[in-house]
């Protein structure tokens, strides 16, 4: 663990979940860097909860964390979320002063937690140079990660020691999706960690109160989940496009379609889209798919 990272957290109770999340982190074994003799890292899809709830649960907290363990500590993470719908194409400020609080209703403590990573300079002008001439990409100086990005990382990579660079969702079109994680598909022979964040379903305006509390899933949303897993393990690229009009589920489960196109972008850095995907996170929160995957 960084000083840095401790002294951002140190208002954190001892008895929250995430402070033990930190405490078991801390007495890990150093986590390996990843070295070109790695080969590409893979693209990642990551269901990122709502807003800051994933820190309060073990249920998030220790498979995101194995999942990061699973692989090679990366140079950089460049991350595209559902909560940046940004045109023309956009990156963040590679050394942003605050975070986005991009939630409302929850503990004070988390509009206190920071996420201070290195600065992800280098990894922007790669970004820069992979696009082409007639897309040019603006920064934004002083805009910070939103929770769709800093949430799970700041789970995965505690330490906050991987500079982390965002991306912002330019399109709701799958196939211009699937052509922008093409061009980002050499960054991950770099050692650098490609990441779509959305939520694989995201019916919050249908959830009742009992589904909220006590997590009961509704049809629509196991409807889509089984729909889009069936769909990934053949690698039915062409399936998960036509989403809109071919899963069930819809558009209870996707009302507004930004927590799932991500998904493309992921699919689309990968090396065969259409090679099945390894699931790495299952199950439902708050009646909400969590299937997140990682592609090779």
């Amino acid at each position: 663990m960084t000083s840095t990272t401790a002294v951002a957290d140190a208002r954190i109770p001892a008895a929250h979940p995430f402070a033990a999340h930190l405490r078991k982190v801390a007495a890990e074994e150093p986590h390996r860097e990843w070295t070109p003799a790695d080969g590409p890292l893979p693209s990642l899809y990551v269901s990122h909860g709502g807003g800051p709830m994933p820190f309060e649960n073990p249920q998030w907290l220790d498979p995101l964390r194995s999942w990061a363990r699973s692989l090679p500590k990366p140079r950089a993470v460049l991350v595209v979320s559902a909560h940046w719908e940004s045109a023309p194409l956009a990156i963040s400020a590679t050394r942003p002063d605050e975070l986005v609080y991009d939630f409302g209703g929850f503990d004070p403590l988390y509009y206190t937690f920071r996420y201070d990573t290195p600065d992800s300079g280098e990894l922007a002008r790669q970004v820069t140079a992979m696009m082409p001439d007639a897309e040019r990409v603006h920064e934004h100086g002083r805009r910070g990660l939103d929770h769709g990005a800093w949430v799970p990382l700041k789970i995965m990579y505690p330490a906050a020691d991987v500079p982390v660079l965002q991306l912002s969702l330019p399109t709701e079109d799958p196939d211009r999706l699937l052509a922008l994680g093409a061009r980002l598909r050499p960054l991950r022979e770099q050692g650098v960690l490609v990441v779509g964040s959305g939520h694989m379903t995201h019916g919050l305006p249908f959830l009742t109160r009992e589904m909220f509390t006590h997590n009961r899933v509704p049809g629509w949303s196991a409807e889509f989940d089984a729909w889009a897993a069936e769909a990934l393990d053949r690698g039915d690229v062409a399936e998960l496009a036509r989403f809109r009009s071919a899963a069930p589920g819809m558009p209870f489960s996707h009302p507004t379609v930004e927590h799932f196109t991500p998904l493309f972008v992921t699919l689309g850095a990968a090396t065969d889209p259409a090679a099945p995907v390894l699931t790495k996170l299952d199950g439902y929160s708050v009646g909400l798919s969590r299937r997140s995957f990682q592609a090779a």
